[in-house]
């Protein structure tokens, strides 16, 4: 029963977007658009900043980045592959270029994983830390993460005087 909710909730929800004929097309558009608008916030934000947290509670700006491209590569992998997912050491410091990379290759090969998945596999349940959920609720938690903490580094930037981009996440 739950997985017929789930596939006409899919259908409904995927002839209301028109063009995006498809939940993952409409998330796939959606990520290309937080990708580069993550991108913008790092160039805008000057390297020697890249430490500044506001608070010692808080990660620093670019422990916010690092944390955000670990959550991708974790859960494109766990979800959306066959591969068992290792934790990479988040220990390390990256400059601005290196970091801009890693990040623009985590959101590439999430959407690469995510394109390789077929849009039924949407209303597979899979194992997760907080119950069972669908593949679909897992690309909701992708972008819901991405941008929970792109907010926090807008505050970082606007703490640092600098104007944030304009939102083109659309």
């Amino acid at each position: 029963m739950k997985t017929f909710i789930i596939w006409t909730t899919l259908v409904i929800t995927g002839s209301l977007f028109g063009q995006q004929s498809t939940p993952k097309v409409a998330f796939l558009e959606k990520w290309e658009n937080s990708k580069n608008y993550l991108l913008e916030i790092i160039a805008l934000m000057p390297e020697e900043h890249f430490t500044f947290k506001p608070t010692e509670r808080e990660m620093s700006f670019q422990e916010q980045l690092i944390h955000i491209k670990g959550n991708m590569d974790w859960l494109s992998t766990t979800y959306f592959t066959t591969e068992k997912f290792i934790r990479a050491d988040s220990e390390s410091t990256y400059s601005k270029e290196a970091i801009t990379a890693l990040l623009r290759q985590a959101f590439e090969q999430t959407a690469d994983k995510v394109n390789s998945a077929t849009d039924a596999s949407l209303t597979d349940v899979v194992d997760f830390f907080a119950g069972p959920k669908s593949k679909l609720q897992i690309l909701n938690l992708l972008q819901d993460h991405v941008s929970h903490h792109r907010g926090q580094l807008i505050v970082y930037l606007n703490l640092k005087g600098i104007e944030p981009p304009r939102y083109i996440g659309w």
